[in-house]
């Protein structure tokens, strides 16, 4: 560095608030990982711009092959995750001499790994998150496979709970990524098309796979078939990984150092947060969990979480419908296409009609609460009004999952509070998964009415409120934000370097680079 880029170690009226950095400076060590990237290569790309085919190459390849890789390995892992709803029409119950009760039990079990998983979330902070989503995928893949050897329900306890473990930690990582390599615009109207990977191609594509299964004669069981096709789809998506998915911007293979220069200052500048950073900071630790919006994101995910079996239960529930099981599969897949275009249109409104993220919670849980009040109240014998309403009660209010992930990752700033925000919301996923099961078990007949009360009142109504206290905090944290950044528009902070000589410099740089958490950086506007 310059001597006249050296800067007197003082605190100026410019200089970070802060509530854990008593001096107003970060070492290097804890700053953002792009960091030193971005210094290699400052002096070569600083003051220039994209060309109008360098902005074109970066959006294929964050879009065409980033977006699109996430894309992947999200429709495989809810790929996955329908094949026990699948194979328990395809014959899983003859084979492993199971029954409902046992396979409500089976779907509990997953999130107990699921949950107990979340602590790999700390490991992904402190690894090459490329290197660990291929382990991760890898073993995924194993374990779908070797569901074809259980033949009992004591192997298929061990299968679906290390299962839970292995897949925990995918979606928070693809929530990272996305972090690093798109603006918080850009993410809001991403959210759904990313997760129509989720609610809507995989159910799509597993339903067309299971009704081939149907057809299919042979002595191997049909469940056993489908696990096998979705476990070959898994490996693939595993060795696509293993080239393409990056660590962080500075990385991506798929994008030219230019690009990856003014990717960074981009997301950088957009989002006021730092991109990466591998050391744990404990004090963020403490300030996530003092955090009342954490708390409150926590209690969103648990009580919209508890419909989450609906899912699981929807073809059986379409079975007592006296819906044929072949014909459950294309009643799932005819749900599937509704789902998809509900999340784009979830899109179209974020994307038009920004910081109305309750709005949209409340646009995907309103239809899920009139179906509940529907299944309810509707006469058994009205069996089309009811398999209608069954239809749109199960494929609306994922949009509300999708909008609140998001949401609770991008108004959070610091990496490790943005980490153990994702694992608290994450937990109380997990074990409102745990208990979703069991609200369908008990001797509640075909109409189930203490499963959909719980739904009704508690998941969609009870999440939906939530989301508007969440909106109502984050809104009047902003309004005195804003009237703060008009008194002091200095975005920068200060950062320490050692020379090779032991000489400590101060830098100035974008206030970004430095982790901080959003209570220490005042210039953090909450995304709504």
């Amino acid at each position: 560095m310059d001597k006249e880029d050296e800067i007197p170690v003082e605190q100026t009226v410019s200089d970070i608030e802060t509530t854990s950095l008593s001096s107003g400076e970060v070492e290097a060590k804890n700053a953002d990982n792009t960091l030193i990237f971005v210094d290699n290569h400052k002096d070569e790309f600083e003051g220039l711009e994209l060309t109008p085919e360098e902005e074109r190459h970066l959006w294929r390849g964050r879009y065409g092959i980033l977006f699109s890789l996430i894309m992947l390995i999200n429709t495989v892992l809810f790929i996955d995750k329908a094949t026990m709803s699948y194979a328990s029409i395809l014959g899983l119950f003859e084979s492993t001499n199971i029954d409902t009760s046992q396979y409500d039990d089976l779907n509990s079990i997953f999130y107990v790994g699921y949950t107990i998983g979340q602590a790999l979330n700390f490991l992904l902070q402190k690894v090459s998150l490329s290197k660990f989503m291929t382990i991760i995928l890898f073993l995924w893949s194993v374990i779908v496979f070797l569901h074809c050897a259980a033949y009992n329900f004591v192997g298929l306890i061990f299968l679906r709970l290390f299962l839970g473990f292995t897949e925990s930690v995918i979606v928070p990582a693809m929530e990272v990524t996305l972090f690093q390599f798109f603006t918080p615009k850009e993410r809001a109207t991403l959210q759904p098309i990313f997760w129509v990977s989720c609610v809507g191609t995989p159910i799509v594509i597993a339903g067309f796979i299971a009704y081939g299964v149907l057809h299919i004669t042979n002595s191997i069981s049909p469940w056993k078939i489908f696990m096998i096709i979705t476990g070959g789809l898994t490996i693939i998506t595993t060795a696509i990984s293993a080239y393409l998915y990056p660590s962080d911007p500075s990385k991506a293979r798929f994008l030219t150092d230019k690009e990856k220069y003014f990717l960074i200052k981009r997301v950088q500048k957009e989002s006021s947060s730092s991109i990466s950073q591998n050391v744990v900071k404990r004090y963020q630790v403490i300030e996530a969990l003092k955090d009342p919006i954490s708390w409150l994101f926590a209690l969103f995910a648990f009580l919209l979480m508890l419909a989450n079996n609906l899912n699981y239960q929807q073809n059986l529930l379409y079975v007592s419908l006296g819906v044929s099981n072949l014909g459950s599969t294309l009643v799932s897949v005819a749900g599937a296409c509704f789902s998809t275009l509900y999340m784009i249109a979830g899109s179209l409104i974020i994307h038009y009609w920004p910081n109305h993220s309750a709005f949209a919670i409340a646009f995907a849980n309103v239809p899920s609460i009139a179906s509940g009040i529907a299944m309810v109240l509707i006469p058994w014998s009205n069996k089309l009004a009811l398999l209608a309403m069954l239809v749109l009660g199960a494929n609306t209010y994922g949009l509300a999952y999708i909008v609140g992930l998001g949401w609770a990752t991008s108004s959070a700033s610091g990496n490790t509070k943005r980490y153990v925000r994702n694992f608290m919301f994450m937990i109380a996923y997990g074990i409102s998964n745990i208990v979703s099961p069991q609200i369908w078990k008990g001797n509640q007949s075909e109409r189930y009415y203490a499963a959909w009360a719980i739904q009704i009142v508690l998941a969609w109504f009870g999440s939906t409120v939530v989301g508007y206290i969440i909106f109502f905090i984050l809104k009047a944290r902003n309004r005195k934000r804003l009237e703060l950044i008009k008194l002091n528009t200095d975005a920068t902070g200060k950062i320490v370097k050692y020379k090779e000589n032991g000489e400590k410099t101060i830098e100035r740089v974008e206030i970004a680079n430095l982790d901080l958490t959003d209570h220490e950086n005042k210039n953090f506007i909450y995304p709504l």
